[in-house]
């Protein structure tokens, strides 16, 4: 399938899949998308604890990479797991401005998150640690493993099996009791095999160019 490099409305750039007519992220703003989503609807809701963090579509590492800059400045010790059934190339990954647009000195931190081996615990600083897997989403088997999940594959237009009920229960699985699950997309139908495996959901404010966002969360 045909790629290209797009810069998206706030500069920062994204891959983009004619074929699709989809792209990783945001057209309206990778980066504004991922803080707004991940970080401010998310992570935020741990300060000042220890965090378990399970990604769903790894992709360019952006999620992750922000993440990072997050566990160094509220000085939080974060344990990140990346998984992603079809790891975008060396080459294509290491052409994302991101560090440039976010935190140019932390350059080496992005490159390395790509040079990292799969299936491996890195740590790339005494707060945060990575794991990349290689993983189809279905064949997930975590048992109340993660705190926090970062729900970012596809959109529903182009792979509706990512976001059934089916794959939301293993979500539930995955997390602790109390645990959180965000997204950037927000359907009826997505809210509905949400609330099927069990969860509590909400909709929030989308992130610039999006109405709305759906959080999830397990009950205690």
């Amino acid at each position: 399938m045909k790629r290209e490099i797009i810069q998206t409305q706030d500069g920062s750039t994204t891959i983009y899949l004619p074929e699709w007519n989809e792209s990783y992220h945001s057209k309206h703003g990778a980066i504004q998308e991922a803080y707004h989503v991940f970080i401010r609807n998310g992570l935020s809701l741990f300060k000042g604890k220890s965090v378990a963090v399970l990604e769903i579509g790894f992709g360019t590492g952006l999620n992750a990479f922000i993440t990072f800059l997050e566990s160094q400045h509220q000085q939080q010790v974060i344990d990140y797991v990346g998984v992603e059934a079809y790891p975008v190339a060396m080459d294509e990954a290491l052409q994302m401005n991101y560090p440039e647009a976010i935190n140019k000195g932390e350059k080496h931190i992005f490159n390395r998150m790509h040079q990292t081996p799969w299936e491996q615990k890195c740590d790339l600083s005494n707060r945060f640690t990575l794991t990349k897997r290689c993983q189809f989403f279905q064949d997930i088997q975590d048992v109340e493993a993660f705190d926090l999940i970062y729900f970012d594959a596809f959109g529903y237009r182009v792979q509706p099996e990512l976001w059934s009920e089916s794959i939301f229960a293993k979500m539930f699985a995955a997390l602790q009791p109390g645990g959180v699950l965000v997204t950037y997309a927000c359907r009826t139908a997505i809210k509905n095999a949400m609330i099927s495996a069990g969860f509590s959901v909400e909709k929030l404010p989308g992130a610039p160019g999006k109405r709305e966002m759906l959080r999830a969360v397990k009950g205690i």
